[in-house]
């Protein structure tokens, strides 16, 4: 039996078969090489992820679970899972591009993925437009003969946009674009841009998938085979490829997925609107809230409305300063998506990469805060953030 809801997938994970029986958990195979009887094997699984393991770079049968686990979840064919997330964004953008290509991607990205697109186009001269993400026209605007790719992100870091998936998915078909999709904010359980036409979606694996600030890792998701193939060669020769104990640790961190999505959702939400009622606070960016300019895309695009917030500070950057030093239980964390509360100042920490121009046109203010709602009792979580509130 084949369990249809991914709440029930996350718990139910491919584990390797044995003789008479099979083990309940995947195990650690804590394993960099492997031993062949069979010359014609060993060549064969250095040439092809299907072909059985041969070294732990190329695959392990702990990182095939979580791949297998991961693909499955997002509705993609296979995934090929690295060692961080910037590791997935590297791999995604560096395996599809080459010199001289272009770029459309949204103006308001993580701070990593921002610098990586800088840093490709100061070395290897890819070009990037950025665009709002409001209107899928933008795309058509955009591209150029030289166009490749089309870069999204389901749920925007740290001011929780939400593009419409669907209408610029298929501005991106249209336009013969590879489209890619980080959809870390969101996890499979919120959203899957593959059913609305993504060719390739990427998790930092690091934040909600293992959602317990231990581990560190990333993955890729492709729609087809083909597509697969090619970025498991690249991504292995790359050397990108996660550890099998970070691997483990991911498994066992997925199988409460759906579990710490809801409550981090739940909190979420109280805490948005607690946000929004608060004198120090001009704003604040939550897709739940009927005044998000993304209100109702988020309410067909996601399953429920995650569990980052951020919020603007009236007083600017040192309002800002003044309510990272203030807090307590929650944690300032240059992380997310554990199941403790954490909280930065974007400005001077993730997006520390952009200029004020950058920063105002991904919609970072100098005073916004950028808060990863935990699983904690949504009271305490208030109570810490409202004494430290300026």
């Amino acid at each position: 039996m084949t369990p249809q809801h991914p709440a029930t997938r996350v718990v139910h994970q491919h584990t390797p078969p044995l003789p008479t029986s099979h083990p309940i958990s995947v195990p650690i195979y804590q394993a960099s090489n492997f031993g062949f009887d069979d010359p014609d094997a060993l060549s064969d699984a250095l040439n092809a992820p299907d072909q059985g393991f041969a070294y732990s770079r190329y695959g392990n049968p702990t990182t095939r679970a979580l791949e297998e686990t991961v693909a499955a979840l997002e509705g993609g064919t296979a995934a090929v899972a690295t060692a961080s997330g910037m590791g997935a964004i590297t791999s995604a953008l560096t395996g599809a591009l080459r010199a001289g290509d272009h770029v459309i991607a949204l103006s308001c990205l993580y701070g990593g993925t921002y610098a990586t697109l800088n840093y490709l186009h100061d070395h290897f001269g890819i070009d990037v437009s950025y665009v709002r993400g409001e209107d899928p026209a933008e795309v058509a605007t955009a591209v150029r003969p030289s166009t490749r790719m089309l870069y999204l992100e389901t749920i925007t870091n740290p001011v929780t946009r939400v593009v419409d998936l669907p209408a610029f998915l298929a501005a991106g078909k249209e336009a013969g674009l590879l489209t890619v999709v980080d959809n870390t904010f969101a996890t499979p359980l919120l959203c899957r841009p593959i059913e609305h036409g993504a060719d390739v979606v990427l998790h930092s694996i690091t934040k909600y998938l293992g959602g317990h600030s231990d581990v560190t890792a990333g993955i890729l998701v492709f729609a087809d085979d083909a597509r697969y193939r090619d970025g498991w060669h690249h991504t292995m020769e790359m050397g990108a490829a996660i550890d099998p104990f970070a691997a483990w640790l991911t498994l066992r961190g997925i199988q409460t997925l759906a579990l710490r999505m809801r409550q981090h959702c739940a909190n979420a939400a109280r805490i948005a609107e607690l946000l929004a009622a608060h004198p120090s606070v001009e704003a604040v960016h939550y897709p739940g809230l009927a005044t998000h300019p993304d209100h109702e895309v988020a309410k067909r695009v996601l399953a429920d409305f995650g569990g980052m917030v951020s919020f603007d500070l009236a007083g600017g950057r040192d309002a800002g300063y003044t309510f990272t030093k203030g807090i307590r239980m929650v944690k300032l964390a240059a992380s997310l998506g554990g199941v403790e509360s954490m909280a930065l100042h974007p400005a001077s920490t993730s997006h520390r990469q952009l200029d004020a121009d950058a920063l105002r046109a991904a919609g970072i203010a100098e005073g916004t805060i950028r808060l990863s709602v935990g699983i904690e009792h949504a009271d305490d979580i208030w109570a810490d953030v409202e004494q430290a509130l300026p």
